[in-house]
């Protein structure tokens, strides 16, 4: 390794390491090295993995760096990357945040097979709260999952483990998932881009589906670039959105919406994530866009995500080997989605329904500018000893923007809106309508030339 990378290597980012890697200013079992290090060293604070894959790690970048030197090229050749623990890596249970003795897995999900097709050193599964259903990755099975920026605060959920390796320079980029927010929640809270797909873009083989339609894969990562290149490899995209980030977005009409979908619960907009959006806003417009104030016609779409999701919840909570170690919310939710598991396919089918009342809005704007979170991050430990009900209140209460955007099945991307006073990141939702995510990337992208948000570390 060159001396003059030094430490810059942990940010250097996904393209930027693959990069020194093609031109052999480091071997990928140098980089590799230095990943697995960063892991040992944080894990007793930042606790990030679930599991992290040492020996085989090694292995996959002694082989990268064989093909390397043949000559070989892929796109993420001998770069280490993070999976989320509720993707089936070979040799490694899926126990989604769950205890218990899980099966070990026999083969890679698609997405993962993807990845290792173009190089990538996979070195760990990531953190995640059980069955992903919590803003929050904390649990009995692995622990407190903490966020780099301040090891009090939570780094969110569900795919917080990622969220944390990648903000930390653990890794630099990571795989989440997303079924309520949970790669743009925490992406917004670790100054991080988190790309929603639109659903059945990245493939969920083995599983036909995830969460009855609601749950899709995407990228975490710090740059739109890199969000952009795990993409594209994981899409099988061949450089699509890669060439969004480098595509000038044109002058778009940008909606400013505040509206917090109908909920059973309390809800209000922090004034911290208002000013920071309301700021954001004001540099779109400063960059040439048309922005006004756009609200959807969300109406009770709520009453369509709740069946698909507790169902969901009950399907998976069923391969569970000890379902006595589930979360007591856990298995009241199970309870809760057998009894609501026959409207999932009814709700399945008010789709074209809500698809034309929101989506009317993209008759007057072309993306929407929308808070991701209603708060700052929660302190650990505030959903502690609370009841079903109460953390469903207290969930909704931070985090009652993202959801809508997965019963659609449409595209939504995380970018940062800057810190709060005592520097806790807070983010922006851009929402597109189907098969928006060029659009939004290329937005994200002249975003970012202004705001340099990769430059602040924690």
């Amino acid at each position: 390794m060159t001396d003059d990378i030094g430490s810059d290597l942990a940010f250097a980012g996904l393209a930027r390491q693959a990069g020194l890697l093609t031109e052999g200013r480091l071997t990928s079992a140098e980089l590799t090295a230095a990943a697995l290090k960063r892991i040992d060293e944080t894990q007793p604070t930042l606790n990030a993995f679930r599991h992290v894959r040492a020996a085989d790690a090694e292995r996959e970048a002694a082989d990268a760096d064989r093909r390397l030197a043949a000559g070989e090229r892929a796109p993420l050749l001998g770069v280490p990357v993070a999976i989320k623990d509720d993707t089936d890596i070979a040799g490694l249970p899926t126990a989604f945040g769950c205890a218990g003795d899980f099966p070990v897995r026999d083969t890679d999900a698609e997405v993962v097979a993807r990845l290792k097709r173009a190089g990538a050193v996979i070195v760990g599964k990531t953190n995640t709260p059980e069955i992903g259903q919590w803003p929050f990755t904390e649990g009995g099975a692995f622990g407190v999952t903490r966020n780099p920026w301040h090891t009090g605060y939570s780094p969110g959920g569900s795919s917080g483990g990622s969220a944390a390796a990648v903000a930390a320079g653990l890794v630099p980029a990571a795989l989440g998932s997303d079924g309520a927010g949970s790669v743009r929640i925490p992406a917004a809270w670790n100054n991080l881009v988190g790309i929603k797909t639109q659903r059945g873009r990245i493939p969920t083989a083995p599983e036909p589906e995830l969460f009855h339609g609601l749950t899709v894969h995407g990228p975490l990562a710090r740059t739109v670039a890199d969000a952009a290149l795990l993409l594209d490899v994981t899409a099988g995209t061949d450089g699509t959105f890669l060439a969004a980030v480098r595509t000038e977005p044109g002058r778009l009409r940008v909606g400013l919406s505040f509206r917090i979908p109908f909920t059973a619960t309390r809800t209000r907009l922090d004034e911290r994530v208002h000013a920071a959006v309301t700021r954001l806003a004001g540099v779109l417009a400063g960059l040439g866009h048309e922005v006004d104030h756009a609200e959807p016609r969300y109406g009770l779409i709520g009453l369509d995500f709740l069946p698909r999701s507790l169902a969901g919840v009950h399907d998976w909570a069923a391969r569970a080997p000890e379902p006595g170690l589930l979360d007591p919310r856990t298995r009241a939710n199970r309870r809760t989605g057998s009894r609501l598991g026959p409207l999932a396919s009814l709700a399945r089918r008010a789709e074209p329904l809500l698809h034309r009342q929101v989506g009317a809005v993209f008759e007057q704007v072309d993306v929407l500018l929308a808070p991701t979170t209603a708060t700052p991050p929660p302190r650990i430990g505030a959903f502690d000893a609370l009841s079903n009900w109460h953390t469903d209140e207290a969930m909704i209460a931070a985090c009652p923007y993202a959801w809508p955007w997965n019963v659609l099945g449409w595209p939504a991307m995380n970018v940062p809106a800057g810190p709060t006073d005592d520097g806790l990141p807070l983010g922006a939702q851009l929402l597109g309508p189907a098969g928006s995510e060029g659009l939004l990337i290329s937005l994200a992208a002249q975003l970012e030339k202004a705001e340099r948000w990769h430059d602040r570390r924690p």
